[in-house]
C-alpha cells in the first residue's frame, strides 16, 4: 500500500493518465496494477467524506496512445482519448533496442535517439491540453554526456531544456550519472531517485547467511563517480567502504571514452569479508568483473554486484564466465530498462522490481505532496535492518 500520511487531505492535481510507450509496456502495465490497487484501497475517500474526485478510482489508468511510423521510417505520435485536464505521466525507456521498425524494407533497431523521438511526439500529441505533464525516463537520455571538456556537445542538458520548452513541468529519473546536469533546468522539476532500499531487501531475502557488521560486510565503490552510494551503505549499515579509481589513458579514445589502464584500490582488507559493489550501470560490464576479479584476489569472500541498469552492451558470456571461476557470487539490477530475456535465465542474476516503488512516486506527485520520504529510504532501511536483527 502507498504512504498516505500526507494524502488523506489532499486533492490530485487532475485525473491520472500513464502514457506508457512501447518500450516499456509491461513494466508500465505493472505500474498500473498498483496504482489500481493503491487507489481502490485508499482512505482519502473516508477522509473526504465518501467523495472521490472524477477519475480518482478506475480499473486503469493507461493511455490509448502509440507512435506509427511510414515507410520511409518517418513517425508520429498518436493519442486516441482525451487528456483535457489530465495529470499526464509518460514512461520511456530509452535503451530498449530490442524493438525495430522498418526503413524503405530494411529493418533498423531502435535507438536512444528514436525514442526520444517518440516521446516528443506523444507530448506535441497531448496538444497542451493536459494540466500537466510529467515525464518518467529511469534512463536519463544522454546522461552519460552532462559535462564538456573539450569542443564537444552538452546532450543531456539540450534534451531537458528541449523537454520543459514543450511544456514538460517534472522529469523523473533513477540514479543520474550526475543529478547536477538538472542545473539546466533550475525552474523546473527534477527527480533522481535511488534504488537503495529495494537493492539491500533483495539481497538479504536472497542471501540468507549474511552478517551486516563491519567484521563480515564491506561496501565497494567501483570509481570516483559511485563513491556517494557506497558511503550511504557504509554510514547506514555500520560496515567499512573501500574504492577503486580508474587509471586511463587518455592520449586515445576508444567507443567514445579513455581506455582504462588499471583500477587501483584504496581501503581496509577485504580478506573473509562479503562485498557488496555498487554503482550505477553495467554497460559493457568490463570495468566491474575486474573490480570484483581484484577484490577476490585481495581474498573477498563473495562479491554481490548492484547496479541501478544493466545494460550488458557486450553480452553474457564474460559475466557466465567469472561467475563459474568464483570471482562474482551475484548480480543485482533493476526492471527500470529493457533486459534481454535470456539474463533471467542465468544462476547468478536476480531481478529487482521497481513497479510498486515507481507507482508510489506517481501516487504522491499526482497528489502534489512531499516526496521526500521515498527520495531517502533511511527510515525504511532501519525498519528492514530493526526485523532482522
Amino acid at each position: 500500500m502507498s504512504d498516505y500520511k500526507n494524502q488523506e487531505n489532499a486533492m490530485p492535481v487532475g485525473p491520472l493518465k500513464l502514457a506508457v510507450l512501447e518500450s516499456c509496456r509491461e513494466f508500465g502495465n505493472a505500474v498500473n496494477k498498483h496504482l489500481v490497487e493503491f487507489r481502490q484501497t485508499s482512505p482519502l475517500s473516508k477522509a473526504q467524506g465518501g467523495f472521490l474526485p472524477p477519475g480518482y478510482s478506475e480499473e486503469s489508468y493507461l493511455l490509448q496512445c502509440s507512435c506509427p511510423r511510414f515507410g520511409t521510417g518517418e513517425g508520429k505520435g498518436v493519442i486516441t482519448e482525451s487528456v483535457r485536464g489530465c495529470d499526464l505521466f509518460i514512461l520511456v525507456d530509452i535503451t530498449n533496442y530490442s524493438l525495430t521498425y522498418n526503413v524503405c524494407g530494411h529493418e533498423n533497431h531502435m535507438s536512444p535517439d528514436n525514442h526520444y523521438q517518440d516521446l516528443k511526439r506523444i507530448i506535441s500529441a497531448a496538444n497542451g491540453k493536459a494540466k500537466r505533464i510529467t515525464v518518467i525516463m529511469p534512463f536519463l537520455y544522454e546522461g552519460r554526456q552532462h559535462k564538456r571538456s573539450m569542443r564537444e556537445s552538452l546532450d543531456c542538458a539540450t534534451a531537458l531544456q528541449e523537454l520543459v520548452e514543450m511544456g514538460v513541468a517534472n522529469i523523473v529519473t533513477f540514479d543520474a550519472h550526475d543529478p547536477r546536469v538538472q542545473n539546466a533546468i533550475p525552474l523546473h522539476g527534477f527527480d533522481s531517485f535511488m534504488p537503495s532500499y529495494q537493492f539491500l531487501k533483495e539481497i538479504i531475502e536472497n542471501v540468507p547467511d549474511l552478517k551486516i557488521d563491519s567484521d563480515h560486510l564491506m561496501s565497494i565503490s567501483p570509481d570516483e563517480g559511485a563513491m556517494g552510494r557506497a558511503v550511504y551503505y557504509a554510514n547506514i549499515l555500520g560496515i567499512d567502504m573501500g574504492m577503486f579509481y580508474k587509471r586511463r589513458d587518455y592520449s586515445t579514445i576508444v567507443n567514445g571514452k579513455n581506455p582504462i589502464v588499471a583500477h587501483e584500490f584504496l581501503g581496509a582488507s577485504v580478506e573473509g569479508k562479503d562485498v557488496i559493489v555498487i554503482d550505477d550501470m553495467i554497460s559493457s560490464g568490463e570495468s566491474m568483473l575486474d573490480v570484483a576479479k581484484q577484490l577476490k584476489e585481495r581474498k573477498a569472500k563473495r562479491v554481490f554486484v548492484c547496479t541501478t541498469f544493466g545494460l550488458f552492451t557486450d553480452g553474457l558470456a564474460k559475466f557466465d564466465e567469472y561467475y563459474e571461476k568464483g570471482y562474482i557470487s551475484h548480480v543485482y539490477t533493476t526492471n527500470l530498462t529493457y533486459r534481454n530475456p535470456e539474463i533471467l535465465t542465468r544462476p547468478w542474476y536476480t531481478e529487482v522490481d521497481m513497479s510498486r516503488f515507481m507507482a508510489s512516486i506517481i501516487d504522491h506527485m499526482n497528489h502534489d505532496v512531499s516526496i521526500s520520504r521515498l527520495q531517502s529510504p533511511t527510515e525504511k532501511i532501519n525498519e528492514l535492518l530493526s526485523k532482522i536483527r
